[in-house]
């Protein structure tokens, strides 16, 4: 027998939710290890914008962490980021695209972190962002691969996203992102995203409840 999903229950559940107070946790991982990275640059620019907002913003340096091998889990650069997945509760998503794609930078960052590490899903019910740049014209490769990745890592990943074309115009010296249409998307995926943690973020049990993980065993 299927279980009770009346309306009813379902609001006393979201009733009963309390909510949170602190601001929203942010991780932000981007896919280069260039000491003049775009992806860096855009993703510091992002949690700047995110600060603005009120967020507590954590970006990972993926410089030493090892390639993925299912094995090396005790390494202290993939202990860092289990942690950090752990403690967001909405993380950014930025990369280059190289041969038409994202970079094997960012994949192996999200590769280490694992569907869930004892009882704790680190990016279950996690709201996403997602970006890229570009050294050419415009593209959405990398952000629709990253979309999918989303997807499989069980994230509410939000409609907006940012494509920066030609990244290497669009910088200050101090890596400060130029007024432009280009900076003006990154403001409203980061408005959306603050947004949608803001309501999702308390009803993260709630809304990734599934009927074949909790069925009676009998």
């Amino acid at each position: 027998m299927l279980p009770d999903h009346s309306l009813q229950t379902s609001l006393q559940k979201i009733k009963h939710t309390k909510t949170s107070e602190h601001p929203p946790r942010v991780l932000i991982l981007y896919g280069s290890l260039r000491p003049e990275s775009y992806s860096k640059k855009a993703a510091q620019e992002a949690g700047r914008i995110l600060e603005s907002f009120g967020a507590e913003v954590k970006i990972y340096d993926p410089e030493g962490l090892p390639v993925f091998d299912r094995q090396t889990y005790e390494h202290p650069k993939v202990q860092e980021l289990h942690e950090l997945a752990t403690w967001s509760e909405a993380m950014v998503w930025s990369s280059p695209e190289i041969h038409g794609n994202m970079t094997s930078v960012i994949k192996n960052q999200i590769d280490w972190i694992p569907l869930s590490i004892g009882s704790v899903r680190p990016t279950q019910g996690r709201t996403l962002a997602v970006m890229q740049v570009s050294g050419g014209s415009q593209s959405f490769n990398a952000v629709n691969s990253l979309r999918v990745l989303g997807r499989w890592m069980r994230m509410f990943t939000i409609p907006n996203q940012s494509s920066v074309a030609m990244a290497w115009k669009e910088f200050n010296d101090d890596g400060t992102m130029k007024p432009s249409s280009y900076r003006d998307r990154i403001v409203d995926v980061m408005e959306e995203l603050f947004h949608m943690t803001l309501i999702l973020r308390d009803h993260t049990d709630f809304l990734t409840h599934r009927y074949s993980e909790n069925k009676p065993k009998d």
